[in-house]
């Protein structure tokens, strides 16, 4: 058996003998086999207890005894008989919170960082072993660990990538958890998911789509202009963009109706700037709902274990210049493939997602998916067969910000029912808006 596999038979041995010995959670935690380390924080209101713990985790689950990381967890301790809800994020996790469905069901909670971001970073960024597979094992040998201490119903929930990362570890992990709620997960099934772009063509009125068309056009018509605004922004907020500022800037042009429905909807046409607006005016408002914060170089650090993981697994989008070729002048063929790591490999590998994307329709169980009507990435929703019981509500004007309380109230009747059906625990309905005590 090698040094990992007995480390692991001994988180679980001590995990469950603790259970016997009358220690507190705390002595628990730290007593485990594989936790390096446990913080104590403040816990949130209503809870008794909360911790930030260090989990040793293989760099590479299929190499136990080969280099290690530390994996940040957050821990918020209710009841060890209430339900215990892993937030599966997808990106860093720089600070504990409780997540939607931890509120509804009032239960325990599991924050789990994803590899390769935040504090959860090897030494190495060895881009091969930043896989789906690879982040499934984490989320794997964390919830064995804790099933030791907790014995109420195990839910799943996770928000965008997170989503994403919710229904993979499911699909790997099918019974590690008795129910998945994965919100405005996108299943993409090509590198560069063509479906994202078709629905920027439909979604909203067609005087919305023709106004923002027209601004993409007068941006680009106005570059020249807005590009010393640029430089007067990345001074401000200490910006440097490696790849070029005439580069980023038409990128944040190209990007801007995916990020315009993304975060937002019509409302926003109130802050386009009008036809004869300066360069500074149509800059300002750029960074306002593409953030140019994305392409300083800090950005790009940040994101690039998302870039390889969308560009090499998980897929993403690309862009339709169509009507915007005339007008680029430093862009020729755009796709976000730039922004990958420049020193990985980054071959698409298909067969990942289409297995995901199969299995989630036709044997996916227990899993309740929430996405908004205008949110681009709903182009790539799990579609449901009837093959299974899962139910997908998608929120009428929402965006990528839709959650359960912004459903309608048959449509949260329903994901309520499914949750008490599935984990046997009553759930708690928040107060509407404006009542009293919210």
């Amino acid at each position: 058996m090698t040094q990992f596999r007995v480390l692991f038979c001994l988180i679980l041995w001590s995990a469950a003998a603790a259970l016997t010995r009358g220690q507190s959670l705390e002595e628990q935690l730290r007593n485990c086999a594989g936790v390096s380390e446990v913080k104590k924080l403040e816990p949130p209101k209503g809870y008794g207890e909360a911790y930030e713990v260090q989990v040793l985790q293989p760099l590479d689950h299929q190499n136990p005894d080969g280099p290690t990381f530390r994996q940040r967890v957050y821990l918020s301790h209710l009841d060890s008989n209430r339900p215990m809800v892993v937030v599966t994020e997808g990106y860093a996790a720089p600070r504990n919170y409780l997540s939607e469905p931890t509120r509804l069901l009032r239960g325990n909670q599991l924050i789990v960082e994803h590899r390769f971001f935040g504090t959860s970073r090897p030494d190495s960024l060895i881009w091969p072993l930043l896989t789906v597979r690879q982040s499934a094992e984490d989320l794997h040998r964390i919830v064995l660990l804790m099933k030791g201490l907790y014995r109420g119903p195990w839910v799943s929930t996770g928000v965008s990538k997170g989503g994403q990362t919710t229904c993979l570890y499911r699909y790997y992990y099918p019974n590690d958890v008795d129910v998945s709620i994965p919100y405005v997960a996108p299943i993409n099934i090509a590198q560069e998911d063509p479906r994202p772009t078709e629905f920027l063509r439909h979604v909203g009125p067609d005087s919305v789509r023709a106004r923002i068309a027209k601004f993409q056009v007068q941006a680009l018509r106005q570059e020249s202009r807005a590009l010393p605004a640029l430089e007067k922004l990345a001074q401000e907020k200490n910006y440097s963009f490696s790849l070029g500022a005439p580069l980023m800037y038409e990128f944040a042009v190209l990007e801007y109706p995916f990020a315009f429905w993304q975060y937002g909807g019509a409302e926003r046409l109130a802050s386009m700037p009008g036809d004869t607006a300066s360069g500074e005016e149509i800059l300002r408002h750029l960074d306002a709902v593409v953030h140019f914060s994305m392409y300083d170089d800090r950005g790009v650090r940040y994101f690039a274990p998302f870039q390889y993981q969308a560009y090499t697994e998980m897929g993403y989008y690309t862009y339709d210049i169509t009507d915007l070729k005339p007008f680029l002048t430093t862009l020729r063929n755009p796709s976000n493939r730039i922004l990958a790591p420049p020193d990985a490999d980054i071959t698409y590998r298909p067969e990942t997602f289409q297995a995901i994307n199969t299995w989630l329709r036709y044997e996916g169980k227990n899993f309740i998916y929430i996405y908004g009507e205008n949110d681009p990435w709903t182009a790539s929703a799990v579609e449901l067969t009837g093959v299974t019981n899962a139910i997908r509500m998608v929120k009428k004007g929402g965006n990528h910000g839709s959650k359960i309380r912004d459903l309608d109230p048959e449509q949260r009747k329903k994901v309520y029912q499914a949750l008490e059906n599935w984990t046997g625990a009553k759930v708690e309905e928040p107060p509407p808006a404006g009542s009293a005590g919210r």
